[in-house]
This record gives C-alpha cells, sequence and structure tokens, in this order.
C-alpha cells in the first residue's frame, strides 16, 4: 500500500506540474475568443458604418493583429518548453577549468559561470536565469529569447485585449458606480452564484477583469527582465548586485538575443544563432558581489 500510495503521489504531482500550462493556455484561448467576438459582433463602429467597406477592413485588420500575437505566444511557448536549457548533451570539458566554475553534487559535474542547479527542473542550466512556474521549465543561454518574445506579445496582447474590453467597462458602469456593478468588476464569480448576474454578463466582467490583472502582472514581468537584459544580467545576478558580464546595450542585445537581436523578436521563425556557447563568458566586472 505505501507503494501503491508513493506512486499515486508522484503521478499527482506530475499532474499539478502541467496545471500552470493548461491554465495560462485556457486564458490566453479564452481572451482571444473574447475579443475575437467584440469585433465581429460588439464592434464599437455606429450603425451606418457597420455595413460598410471600412468595416470589414476593420474587423479584417483588427482580426489579423490579434492573432498575429496569438501565433507569436503560441509558437515562441512551444519552442521555449522545446528548447532544452540544461547541461545535457553539452560537453563541458575543456584544457582547464577557469575562474567561476563550480563542482556540482547533485550532477556530479564541474559547471561553467552563471550555470547553477535547478531543483525543479532536476538539472544544472547554462547561464540559468529563474525557473518559470507558468511554463515549468527554466529560463537559461538556449530559450531566453523564446521566453522574452512569449512576454512581449502577451504585454501587447493583453494591452490590446484591455483596450478592446473598455466597452465592457463602459456598459458595466453605464448606470454609474454602484454596489453591484463594483461587485461585479470585483467578484464576478460571487455574483454569478448568487444569481445577481447572467453567465453572458459574468463571462465579460471575467474576462475584462483578467486582462487588467493579467497585463499588470506580465508588465511587470516584461520590464523587469527588459531591464535585467539591457544590464547584461540574470535574475540571479541581479540578486547579488554583479555585472560582470555586461557587455553594452548592443552588446548585451547581441549575445542575449543572437546575431538578428533587431528583428527576431518579429517571429519565432526568424533565425537568430547565439554568438556564445553558454559556456564560456567575456568578463568586463569583478565576479565579486558589490558591498
Amino acid at each position: 500500500m505505501t507503494g501503491l500510495g508513493s506512486r499515486l503521489f508522484c503521478k499527482v504531482g506530475k499532474l499539478c506540474e502541467h496545471i500552470p500550462v493548461l491554465l495560462n493556455t485556457f486564458l490566453v484561448f479564452s481572451i482571444t475568443g473574447e475579443v475575437s467576438y467584440l469585433v465581429l459582433v460588439e464592434a464599437p463602429l455606429e450603425a451606418e458604418q457597420k455595413k460598410t467597406v471600412w468595416s470589414t477592413w476593420w474587423k479584417a485588420l483588427h482580426l489579423l493583429s490579434q492573432y498575429f500575437m496569438l501565433g507569436n505566444i503560441c509558437w515562441n511557448a512551444l519552442l521555449f518548453l522545446k528548447t532544452s536549457p540544461s547541461i545535457k548533451g553539452v560537453f563541458l570539458g575543456g584544457d582547464g577549468l577557469g575562474q567561476g566554475w563550480r563542482y556540482c553534487y547533485t550532477c556530479e559535474t564541474h559547471t561553467p559561470p552563471r550555470c547553477s542547479h535547478c531543483y525543479d527542473c532536476k538539472v544544472c542550466v547554462l547561464r540559468r536565469d529563474h525557473h518559470c512556474v507558468f511554463f515549468g521549465q527554466c529560463v537559461g543561454f538556449r530559450n531566453y529569447r523564446y521566453f522574452l518574445s512569449c512576454l512581449l506579445f502577451m504585454w501587447s496582447g493583453l494591452l490590446y485585449a484591455m483596450v478592446m474590453n473598455a466597452e465592457v467597462f463602459i456598459v458595466i458602469l453605464k448606470e454609474g458606480v454602484t454596489l453591484h456593478s463594483i461587485l461585479l468588476l470585483l467578484i464576478p464569480w460571487i455574483m454569478l452564484v448568487s444569481g445577481q448576474v447572467s453567465a453572458r454578463a459574468f463571462a465579460f466582467a471575467f474576462i475584462a477583469d483578467t486582462c487588467v490583472v493579467g497585463f499588470l502582472l506580465v508588465s511587470a514581468f516584461f520590464f523587469f527582465h527588459l531591464f535585467l537584459l539591457f544590464r547584461g544580467q540574470t535574475t540571479r545576478e541581479w540578486y547579488s548586485s554583479r555585472r560582470p558580464y555586461s557587455l553594452g546595450l548592443l552588446g548585451n542585445l547581441h549575445h542575449m538575443l543572437g546575431l538578428r537581436w533587431y528583428i527576431c523578436w518579429l517571429s519565432p521563425l526568424i533565425p537568430s544563432p547565439l554568438p556564445g556557447d553558454g559556456i564560456n563568458f567575456q568578463v568586463t566586472g569583478s565576479l565579486e558581489p558589490s558591498q
């Protein structure tokens, strides 16, 4: 029974690891579907404009924009998950171990500078930034570009969705700032369960709230990582206030995003080979933490 319980616990644990990914996927497609509905059915156009050619082009442009962002989010997320940032399959040997190399007792191997062990992934990761709980994988040397591009299009997509949902807030608040409208915006679940609103009103209010909260959270992550990118730091190095690998603004962009850093963010299909190997780094400052 103990063995059965242990195996069951492990399977439940592995299933729970995928919950954030499934939840993110559900929210992304739900928001896209709701915004598509707003564009196609509830488009903010005057009555006489809704049957004109301009209306058709307006809707086509909106749909093209949102599905371009959705495609980039999904493709970058897929490549992020498929691109392993770990030391598996990487030859770490050489003529000698330089400054910054350490020994990982878990992986039982010497690891290069900026590499550290992730106890969630159970492996050492090259130029490890952090373990992303939303994707269930570490952000490292080889998949950083896809992570940042995914954040960029999530941020722009949520900004777009929030603007498109502005009319939802206007409709909810059109009768004034009442207790009913405030509760619908703050706790739509409770309002639905208590029978105070219809399922349709709940869906619009919930997704509109999700857009606002999601935009604020993604903005914090995105601009923080832009800040780190410009400084040539990882999250772990930011904690210790070290900048020993900063190559200047253009150098950091080139090193982190690849040879085509100026255009690779448009699509994950644009090849942008990384100039380094994730093992050897040019040191431009002190490796000791600042006091």
